[in-house]
């Protein structure tokens, strides 16, 4: 019977492809389909575990949920999602410099808690922060990569009008040197180097959560730190895809034909922002379809640049990383389990907060786990 259940189990956990997360500073979130959790290492050495029930757009339009609509959703929700994670953990981060200072002024340790309360609110700030950051992206990753392949054809004497797809193509090679070599340059910094690490360790995690096995430290360490389904992989997809797709709206429509040459680039960028929502419709279902047939050769030839990629972004972890990313995917089976959020038709867990001196703190996930994937 035992073993009857294992392969049970083995077989839905390999199916179930729902469970994303994301490297903070000295933590994990991770996110199910209807709870959040972000883990910290605190610098006492606690695990500070802060959850919420995700009760996004789709549970209350149905039509979110529709194939290439919600792999936009997917997008802008991760997006938010990650702000708030890295807010929140930047703060846990800092929390016990800043309380040293704040006593030393003269402050209660009632008032200093307050004001840490009041920085993980998300509010206007918040949604700043998001907006330059999403423009940064986008000037260095849409506007910069076109400027460049605009100068390069000129330079060389290449006649790369908008709808060749000469000129998607090198531009398509542009924007992943750009990429490449963008995420290569930070890795070198310690800070950044931690969080790829944490990277590493919450791959593993939901490696060995897909593979239907205890989500421990000991099996968590057989797993790689590469993932099919991962967000550097997705990056890959948008570039692979916005070079087809770019190449075959940018022949058919004559986006400002009309416009001098410099501006008629300037307004086909933007036009390009535009399009980077259907382009991530169509990179989320791609990169879904080839973690849920991992095993297929192509879906392994879909998945491989991903994965080289990945190379960069990961490093890995040690145990006590290992720990924390382990502890927030727990943490969250527990709450699906335990509230069957699944079922529910309205947010009924608000967000709290709770600090764990190990893994085993958190109940076995067994038993939970089942009834999760069932």
């Amino acid at each position: 019977m035992k073993k009857i259940f294992k392969r049970i189990t083995l077989l839905l956990a390999k199916q179930y492809t729902s469970i994303g997360g994301q490297a903070v500073i000295e933590g994990v979130m991770m996110r199910s389909p209807n709870a959040f959790v972000v883990a910290v290492r605190k610098p006492d050495g606690s695990i500070r575990l802060r959850r919420d029930q995700w009760y996004g757009l789709s549970k209350k339009l149905d039509f979110l949920k529709k194939p290439f609509l919600r792999g936009i959703l997917m997008l802008i929700e991760t997006m938010a999602n990650g702000l708030v994670s890295l807010n929140y953990s930047a703060n846990i981060a800092m929390a016990e410099e800043e309380r040293e200072k704040a006593l030393k002024k003269g402050k209660t340790l009632e008032e200093f808690e307050a004001t840490q309360k009041k920085k993980e609110k998300v509010d206007l700030a918040t949604f700043l922060t998001m907006a330059v950051s999403f423009t940064f992206g986008i000037g260095l990753f849409v506007f910069a990569p076109h400027m460049i392949t605009f100068g390069i054809g000129n330079l060389l004497g290449q006649n790369w009008t908008l709808d060749s797809f000469a000129f998607h193509a090198v531009d398509g090679v542009v924007k992943a040197a750009i990429f490449i070599l963008y995420i290569w340059g930070i890795s070198f910094m310690k800070d950044v180097y931690r969080v790829f690490q944490y990277h590493g360790a919450e791959h593993k995690s939901i490696a060995t959560f897909e593979a239907g096995m205890d989500l421990t430290v000991e099996n968590a360490k057989k797993f790689s730190t590469l993932h099919p389904r991962c967000g550097t992989s997705f990056v890959f997809f948008l570039i692979l895809i916005s070079i087809i797709l770019f190449s075959a709206v940018f022949t058919l429509i004559p986006v400002g034909a009309s416009l001098p040459p410099v501006l008629r680039h300037v307004v086909a960028v933007l036009f390009k922002v535009v399009l980077m929502l259907p382009i991530a419709g169509i990179s989320y279902e791609l990169i879904k379809a080839s973690g849920k047939c991992s095993d297929k050769w192509w879906a392994k030839a879909m998945a491989a640049p991903g994965m080289l990629l990945q190379k960069i972004t990961t490093k890995e972890p040690d145990e006590k990383q290992l720990e924390v990313a382990l502890s927030s995917i727990k943490a969250v089976l527990f709450l699906e389990g335990k509230y069957n959020l699944k079922e529910a038709k309205e947010k009924i867990i608000t967000l709290d907060e709770i600090d764990i001196q190990s893994l085993q703190d958190i109940e076995t996930t067994n038993s939970s786990l089942k009834e999760f994937l069932e």
